[in-house]
C-alpha cells in the first residue's frame, strides 16, 4: 500500500510557479537595506536555548509555549523562534561590536513557533529583519522605522499604518508595573490564567493578551507614555519630530508592548487592516540592554522584522506587481543525433551569457517538442534537423508574434541571437514608452 506523506501542519511548500513572488520580496528588502548600508549575515537554524530564555524572557509566550526545544544525548538547543536574539549572540561572538559603530546587519531566514496555524501565522515561517548597534541616538530609531517605511512602499503596499509607543527603561516600567497591578489586582479572577500569572512576572504584558475578556479589562489600563521619565520622554518626543522631519505619518499607541522582553524605549508596527486578526507585517524597536544581557558590554541596539508571508498575503490582497519570472529564452527542437549534438553546442555559449537555453530530455517527436516550448513559454524557438545543418543556418521564431528570422549557426550564433534579442526589447520599449530593463555593469 502506498504511504501518504504530506508537509507539518503549519508549513507550507513554496512551489516553481509561486516563488517568483518571493524573489521580489526578498530582493527589494536585500536592496533597501544595502542602501541604508546594512550587509547581510548569516546565522544558525538553532541555538542553545539559553539563548532564548534569556533575551526572549520566561515569561513569554514564546517561550512558555511555542519554543521547539530538542534534546539528543546530553545536548539541548533550541529552533531559532525569532532572528534578533541568535544575530547578537553572532555578533558578540565574532567579535563585531569591536569594530567601528554603529554595526548594521540584515538577515532573511526561517523561524519556527509552535502555534495554531491560521493565515499569515505559520509553525515554519519567514522573516527578513535587519539589527543595528551602536547608538542610542533617537535618529537611529528614525532611520531603522525609514528604511522599513521604504520597503513596504518600493512593494507597493498600500493603507498601511505605522504605529509607535515607547515602554520605557527599566527605571520607568518599575513605576509604570506598580502602577499596573493596582488597576488590574481587583479583576484578577476575571482575568485568564496566563494573565493571572503575568500580573505577578511581568504585568505589561496584560495588555498584548489576545482573550476578549482581559482585553476588555485592559481597556482602561494606564498607560506607559505617563510614566516615562526625563530621558525616556526627551528620546520619544526626539523621534516624533524626526519622523515629522523624514514625512512619515505615524499614530502614538501607548498599549503597544510587543510580545519579547528585550525591547526598551522605542517600540513600532507596521499595521494593514487587509489580512485579519494577523494585521501587523513589521515590528520592531530598541533593546538597549540585550547585549549586556548576554554577556557583552552596555551597546544600544535596535532592529525590525518582517513576516515575509504576512507581506506576500498583503501584496496578493492588494494586486501588487511581482518581478517578472524568468523564461525559457531560446528552445531547440531537434531531429536526429546530429541536430541534438549542434543544439548542446550552441546553448552552452548561450548559458555562459546569461540566458535560458534548453533542448529536448524526453526523446519527444518535433510536434511534441514544439508543444512542450509553447507550455513552457519560450520566448524563442530554433529547429534543427539535417537541412538545417547542411545549410549552416537555421529559422529563429519568436513565438509570440511568429516572425520568424534567418541565424547562421556558427562561432556568431550567441552574438547574433542577442542582437535579435535586444532588437525585441526595443520594440517593446518603443511601443510601451518606458524602459522594460535597466542595464548595468558591462556590456555584451
Amino acid at each position: 500500500m502506498a504511504i501518504n506523506i504530506k508537509r507539518p501542519n503549519g508549513t507550507e511548500d513554496v512551489l516553481p510557479k509561486d516563488v517568483y513572488k518571493w524573489h521580489t520580496v526578498e530582493k527589494i528588502a536585500r536592496d533597501t537595506a544595502e542602501s541604508f548600508g546594512f550587509s547581510e549575515i548569516r546565522i544558525p537554524t538553532f541555538e542553545n536555548t539559553d539563548l532564548f530564555l534569556r533575551s526572549v524572557g520566561e515569561t513569554t509566550d514564546v517561550v512558555q509555549k511555542e519554543m521547539y526545544t530538542v534534546k539528543a544525548k546530553e545536548t539541548e538547543f533550541t529552533l531559532r523562534p525569532e532572528g534578533t536574539a541568535g544575530t547578537i549572540r553572532a555578533m558578540l561572538q565574532n567579535g563585531l561590536l569591536n569594530e567601528a559603530l554603529p554595526q548594521k546587519v540584515y538577515y532573511i531566514l526561517s523561524c519556527f513557533r509552535h502555534e495554531r496555524p491560521q493565515a499569515g501565522r505559520l509553525r515554519e515561517f519567514h522573516q527578513f529583519g535587519l539589527e543595528m548597534a551602536g547608538s542610542a541616538a533617537p535618529t537611529a530609531d528614525a532611520e531603522i522605522i525609514s528604511l522599513a517605511k521604504t520597503i513596504l512602499e518600493r512593494l507597493g503596499l498600500r493603507s498601511i499604518e505605522l504605529y509607535i509607543n515607547s515602554i520605557g527603561c527599566p527605571k520607568c516600567r518599575a513605576e509604570y508595573h506598580k502602577a499596573l497591578r493596582a488597576f488590574f489586582e481587583p479583576h484578577k479572577d476575571e482575568l485568564c490564567d496566563t494573565c493571572k500569572e503575568r500580573l505577578v512576572k511581568n504585568p505589561m504584558r496584560l495588555l498584548d493578551c489576545k482573550s476578549p475578556i482581559c482585553q476588555e479589562i485592559a481597556k482602561d489600563a494606564p498607560v506607559i507614555t505617563d510614566y516615562l521619565c526625563e530621558e525616556c520622554g526627551d528620546h520619544f518626543k526626539k523621534l516624533q519630530s524626526y519622523l515629522t522631519n523624514l514625512g512619515i505619518d505615524y499614530n502614538v499607541n501607548p498599549k503597544i508592548v510587543r510580545g519579547l522582553d528585550y525591547y526598551t524605549k522605542t517600540v513600532f508596527e507596521f499595521v494593514t487592516t487587509e489580512i485579519g486578526a494577523q494585521g501587523t507585517v513589521c515590528g520592531g524597536g530598541r533593546y538597549d540592554g540585550l547585549i549586556e544581557q548576554l554577556g557583552g558590554q552596555h551597546v544600544p541596539a535596535l532592529g525590525f522584522g518582517m513576516g515575509l508571508e504576512r507581506l506576500l498575503l498583503v501584496m496578493d490582497k492588494q494586486g501588487c506587481d511581482y518581478l517578472t519570472p524568468k523564461k525559457c529564452d531560446i528552445y531547440f527542437a531537434t531531429m536526429g543525433d546530429a541536430a541534438l549534438d549542434k543544439a548542446m553546442e550552441l546553448i552552452k555559449g548561450l548559458r555562459e551569457y546569461g540566458y535560458c537555453a534548453e533542448y529536448d530530455l524526453m526523446g519527444r517527436g518535433i510536434k511534441a517538442q514544439m508543444k512542450y516550448a509553447n507550455k513552457i513559454g519560450a520566448v524563442y524557438t530554433v529547429v534543427l534537423g539535417d537541412n538545417e545543418l547542411a545549410e549552416g543556418k537555421a529559422k529563429l521564431k519568436e513565438m509570440e508574434s511568429g516572425k520568424e528570422t534567418e541565424i547562421l549557426l556558427n562561432d556568431k550564433f550567441t552574438s547574433n541571437f542577442e542582437n535579435e534579442y535586444f532588437n525585441k526589447v526595443l520594440d517593446v520599449m518603443d511601443g510601451e514608452g518606458s524602459p522594460m530593463f535597466a542595464f548595468t555593469g558591462e556590456d555584451k
